[in-house]
């Protein structure tokens, strides 16, 4: 009988938890659900519609979107979308490249800084980041125009012609994006280089290893694991990037984001606005696994939790 009680009792302190856990967790899975999984299913639904009379989708389904993605339209095929995912590509890498070139000794000095410091360094880091982008990205534009301390000097050593400005350029979008996304790549790195095991560097340089082969054999495995989180989460909202590229480029930089956004707006196309965004979602999901490849591999075959 006492087993049996205690047996039942159990039996209700399980489902209570279950409940409480239910509640707990209800109103984060609605709203993931109302405002992430069905604009996400809606959005890939327009995808196959039927472009209408004022860019409206409406049925039939068809491929149509994904064939004027790939370039193929009544007048033929034209390379347009293509360069603009190429260069979507190219901005990306090359962004996120200088981030990991200007990040990596950034987040070591402050973590060599005293304690007290290091909160003020980190808070610099951030702040910038709390204005909006926008204003941000007109900072830039002042900066880069003709005129400029700047655009004088790029004139002075020939990199552009005379009475020209740095800003609109493809230069200026990738200075705009570095900029922009070196916090989400500082702090990672910062948070690995807290944790670096300094026995296995001063090793290094006890056997007479280069700088760079102590920064690779001793350093780079340490901080792998915020290197690939920086990368995330800097690689991925560039690729979608449409602010900078938008005031920055000036028509010369769009990126994938601008055609997007284009076509919701002027070009009144939805399907084909909506091919592209899940068009940067597979590319979004194919990064992240090539990442947790790369994490793998570089980790000695431990996989590293992106």
């Amino acid at each position: 009988m006492a087993e049996t009680l205690q047996i039942a009792f159990r039996g209700k302190a399980v489902v209570s938890e279950s409940r409480h856990l239910l509640l707990s967790v209800s109103p984060g899975a609605i709203w993931i659900v109302v405002f992430l999984v069905l604009p996400s299913l809606y959005l890939m639904a327009v995808a196959f519609m039927t472009n209408g009379p004022y860019g409206l989708p409406q049925m039939p389904l068809t491929l149509d979107a994904f064939e004027q993605l790939a370039g193929f339209g009544f007048l033929g095929w034209s390379p347009g979308n293509l360069y603009t995912l190429l260069r979507s590509l190219w901005q990306t890498f090359l962004a996120t490249v200088l981030v990991v070139i200007v990040a990596y000794p950034i987040a070591y000095y402050i973590t060599t800084c005293r304690e007290k410091w290091r909160a003020i360094m980190l808070l610099l880091v951030v702040v910038p980041s709390w204005t909006n982008q926008v204003i941000r990205t007109f900072g830039w534009m002042n900066l880069l125009a003709p005129g400029t301390p700047l655009s004088d000097a790029a004139q002075m050593l020939g990199l552009i012609p005379p009475n020209m400005g740095l800003y609109p350029s493809n230069f200026a979008v990738t200075l705009g994006l570095v900029y922009n996304f070196l916090p989400f790549m500082v702090l990672p790195l910062y948070a690995a280089f807290e944790k670096l095991d300094t026995a296995q560097v001063q090793a290094a340089q006890d056997l007479y290893a280069s700088p760079v082969r102590a920064f690779w054999h001793a350093v780079f495995p340490q901080t792998l694991p915020g290197l690939l989180a920086g990368t995330v989460l800097v690689a991925i909202p560039a690729f979608g990037m449409y602010v900078i590229p938008e005031l920055l480029g000036g028509g010369k930089g769009m990126m994938l984001g601008n055609l997007v956004a284009n076509q919701f707006a002027g070009g009144s196309n939805w399907p084909l606005g909506a091919a592209g965004a899940i068009l940067m979602l597979i590319a979004t999901f194919i990064g992240l696994f090539a990442m947790r490849r790369i994490g793998k591999r570089l980790g000695g075959g431990e996989e590293v939790v992106i």
